[in-house]
């Protein structure tokens, strides 16, 4: 049995080699982009912009990159399930090498996100475009991988419209970012929670398991926390894990996990056929049906088609044919009577919820 919503301490490579095979559900990696930065990058007004010069972010040369790119990602495949899937997040500087590993490994691209910064850092010397965005990628772990998407939850999360993959999103400002008691920041690449949490809610079920290799400040242990899914977090900087460790302190836990279920659309619940309804007993071969205003009747058979006469067809071809129209919703167009003395009427749908919500809450 795996250990969760832990931090190991230690180098990604070295910790992820520890961690049993095909453990985790999704791998969400924020891995050092090399920014290969010349020197201190200056505003006009000659200060010191606050940019990424930490060590952790500094390489030999391409090849280092490459390899320490490959050989985090071996472990990633390795620890991934066979439905799994990586999201990997990078700037320009790095993105591209790091996508060309994903494919040369093995993984399959299902779609790259575009994080467009509503407040990007402007470009202060004036000689390229403001860098407003970062790039993401998901892949599963391989082509025949039946990965999660819970399509429905995003659908409803933007007001019923089909998430995009370019998501407006602030950077980490305010209180959400992390600063010593001098007011620094703890990390210099924090990202914003609101970006972990369309990732862990599009691609993760309650209780799964989410390992981040680069935890830094423990954004994706955070809002995985908040959104009942178990984490492991690997950071070798022990400030960061100081940092991380009080944040995560801070979360209560999950009392209702019901509330952390993804909405699920039609294709995901049981299909029920209408000889299904009649082989659990909530209708009897010979039993009629009507429509609402009874000008047709039909009498239900054993085989679960329905008979008028000498026409004879499923629920949504008779009733198609009584009104000479070429399709009908039989589940909506026939009724079941309920009470003989004032004529009330059931919708056979209502026959079907209840057969589906018997077997689907069984």
């Amino acid at each position: 049995m795996i250990r969760t919503n832990c931090i190991l301490h230690g180098d990604s490579i070295e910790m992820m080699r520890a961690l049993p095979a095909e453990s985790v559900d999704v791998i969400f990696a924020d891995p050092p982009y090399f920014m290969q930065l010349g020197g201190d990058l200056l505003r006009p007004d000659a200060t010191k912009v606050d940019a990424v010069n930490d060590d952790w972010d500094k390489f030999d040369d391409f090849s280092a990159y490459d390899t320490f790119t490959r050989e985090w990602l071996t472990q990633a495949r390795r620890l991934l399930k066979p439905n799994g899937t990586i999201w990997v997040i990078g700037s320009y500087h790095n993105i591209f090498r790091v996508g060309a590993q994903l494919q040369n490994l093995g993984f399959w691209i299902l779609n790259d996100i575009v994080w467009v910064k509503s407040n990007p850092m402007p470009n202060f010397k004036g000689t390229r475009f403001t860098n407003a965005h970062e790039t993401l990628i998901w892949c599963s772990k391989s082509e025949k991988s039946k990965y999660t998407f819970n399509y429905e939850s995003m659908k409803v999360f933007n007001e019923d419209m089909q998430m995009r993959s370019d998501w407006h999103l602030p950077i980490c400002l305010g209180s959400e970012r992390l600063k010593t008691p001098e007011g620094k920041k703890v990390h210099t690449t924090q990202k914003p929670e609101s970006l972990l949490y369309r990732i862990i809610l599009s691609s993760t079920n309650p209780n799964d398991v989410i390992l981040d290799p680069f935890f830094g400040t423990g954004t994706t242990g955070a809002v995985a926390k908040k959104l009942g899914r178990r984490y492991i977090g690997i950071e070798r900087d022990a400030t960061y894990i100081e940092y991380a460790q009080k944040r995560l302190d801070q979360i209560a836990d999950i009392v209702d996990d019901t509330i952390y279920e993804p909405t699920t659309g039609k294709k995901a619940e049981p299909r029920i056929p209408f000889g299904s309804v009649i082989e659990h007993g909530l209708l009897k071969p010979g039993q009629k049906l009507f429509d609402v205003k009874k000008k047709f009747c039909a009498t239900v058979r054993a085989d679960g088609s329905l008979q008028t006469g000498r026409e004879q067809g499923s629920i949504h071809q008779l009733g198609a044919k009584l009104q000479g129209l070429p399709s009908c919703n039989g589940w909506t167009f026939w009724h079941l009577p309920k009470d003989s003395k004032t004529g009330e009427m059931i919708m056979l749908d209502t026959l079907r919820q209840e057969l589906k919500d018997k077997i689907y809450l069984s």
